[in-house]
Formats: structure tokens, C-alpha cells, sequence
């Protein structure tokens, strides 16, 4: 079943992140993912959430497959080049049965 990697960043170096972006987005495609979102424009409709400064939503076919991506070399790689440019928290969820 699909799963979501669902990531919130508040970016803090954006010339620092546009490198991030392009070794995340080489990662991704790698291991089958599509992106669902990526910083377009968010609105709280309810309750307490906090306005993201960037989210990105991504599905994968799996979550099996979202986590060799996540711990891929490849993503490795982009992770640390984001190290001073932004604060994330990523999170998946599995989809439902098709």
C-alpha cells in the first residue's frame, strides 16, 4: 500500500537549501517517489497547527520503500548538505489498502 513522507521545514540558509532540494528530489526519483506537494501555499483551516514555513509531500509505493530511500546514501548525502539551512521534521504515513 502507499505510504506519505510528509516533511516540514523551516528554512533558515535558502541559498544553502536550493542545494538540499536538488539532491533530495535526485533521491527521491531514484527510489520511485512522487511529490504531492512541495511549498505551494498552506492555510490552518482548524485547531492549533502551526503554519509550516515549507511542506513537502511526497508518495512512495511502500513504506518499506520510503524508509530504504530515507536511509539511502543518496539521501544521506542531502541531509547533510541541509545541516545549517534548515530544521525539519519528517514523518510517513501509510496510505490505505487499494
Amino acid at each position: 500500500m502507499a505510504a506519505y513522507l510528509l516533511a516540514e521545514a523551516k528554512v533558515t540558509d535558502p541559498v544553502v537549501y536550493e542545494t538540499y532540494k536538488q539532491l533530495a528530489q535526485a533521491a527521491i526519483a531514484k527510489h520511485g517517489g512522487r511529490y504531492c506537494a512541495r511549498g505551494g501555499r498552506s492555510e490552518v483551516l482548524e485547531g492549533g497547527w502551526s503554519k509550516p514555513g515549507r511542506l513537502v509531500i511526497v508518495e512512495f509505493d511502500s513504506l518499506e520503500q520510503v524508509k530504504k530511500f530515507y536511509h539511502s546514501p543518496e539521501y544521506q548525502e542531502a541531509k547533510t548538505s541541509r545541516k545549517d539551512a534548515a530544521e525539519m521534521n519528517i514523518l510517513v504515513v501509510e496510505g490505505l489498502p487499494t
